[in-house]
């Protein structure tokens, strides 16, 4: 498998992307995506979304259910061909809640064009960087 990317500063995006998604700043997301971009959670048995619209109605849906909340990137890799993989670490406070939740998830990217065309969750870490290298390997 090629570690060289063919998106220049891959790495570089989804990190920025991932910065303006755990300070919650939502008006920097369609610099991120592609208009008709997805964000793919069914791994963990939820949504399939559409659109840049769509993704940031989503993380307005996410953040609201959270007094505080923040995301940490635990791990970035650049696997070539336009496939990015991240682990990110979210914790949280449910409004009227005195605790606290996390989550570590996997999340793949894919970028075309300098722009993240999708994005796919899975709430198994492992399943999410196999599937990171499988995808990767397929575009080649």
């Amino acid at each position: 498998m090629s570690q060289e990317s063919t998106t220049p500063d891959l790495a570089e995006l989804v990190r920025q992307l991932l910065d303006a998604t755990s300070r919650a700043d939502l008006d920097q997301l369609p610099r991120f995506y592609a208009p008709n971009a997805v964000w793919d959670s069914s791994p963990g048995g939820l949504e399939v979304v559409e659109g840049v619209a769509a993704i940031r109605r989503l993380n307005e849906d996410w953040f609201a259910v959270y007094e505080d909340w923040e995301a940490e990137v635990e791990e970035l890799l650049d696997l070539g061909s336009g496939v990015g993989f991240a682990v990110l670490v979210q914790r949280g406070r449910p409004v009227g809640s005195t605790g606290f939740v996390q989550l570590r998830q996997g999340f793949v990217a894919c970028v075309e064009n300098g722009m993240v065309a999708r994005i796919t969750t899975y709430p198994d870490v492992d399943e999410g960087r196999a599937a990171a290298e499988r995808f990767a390997a397929e575009r080649e």
